[in-house]
């Protein structure tokens, strides 16, 4: 038996001196064993590990107490889908700009067309884009076989053209 232990020195039976109701040793208030196989000690029951008192826990890591991003992004059904043909079959000639950066305004126009894009990298592709934000452009990206999603930053852009 442990020291003081059934003794009832505090308010409650089993209570350790300075100790709060239901505490136990090396805890903190508001602090409860690990019941369940795999829970870290000190864990709440149902928390995840690394996850504050009071937030909850979301599919797939999706915190939804944080702020949403502007303009709110759909997912890529709600925007109408992957375009049912292939893109054009040649590639445009490269045109010789100095721009450092894609304005969002100028390829929005581009928005649900065929747009051939290069990148700074030296990648060229097909985007079919469906949403375009302050800093990024997101849509189907034509990988010779079929339509698939991509994103990328505006910044990322050395240059496009749609059709």
């Amino acid at each position: 038996m442990m020291p003081n232990q059934g003794q009832g020195q505090g308010q409650y039976p089993n209570q350790y001196p300075g100790q709060y109701p239901s505490q136990y040793p090396g805890q903190y208030p508001g602090q409860y064993p690990s019941q369940f196989p795999g829970q870290m000690p000190g864990q709440m029951p149902g928390q995840m590990p690394g996850q504050m008192p009071g937030q909850q826990q979301w599919p797939h890591g999706y915190d939804h107490s944080a702020p949403p991003s502007f303009p709110p992004l759909d997912p890529p059904e709600a925007q109408g889908g992957a375009p049912t043909s292939p893109p054009p079959s040649f590639v445009p000639q490269q045109q010789n700009v100095g721009v450092f950066a894609v304005d969002p305004g100028s390829i929005r126009g581009c928005l649900r067309r065929n747009t051939y894009i290069w990148l700074t990298n030296g990648s060229a592709f097909w985007l079919f884009p469906t949403f375009v934000g302050r800093n990024s452009i997101s849509g189907f990206r034509w990988n010779g076989r079929m339509w698939t999603f991509y994103g990328t930053d505006l910044n990322r852009i050395s240059s496009f053209q749609c059709y």
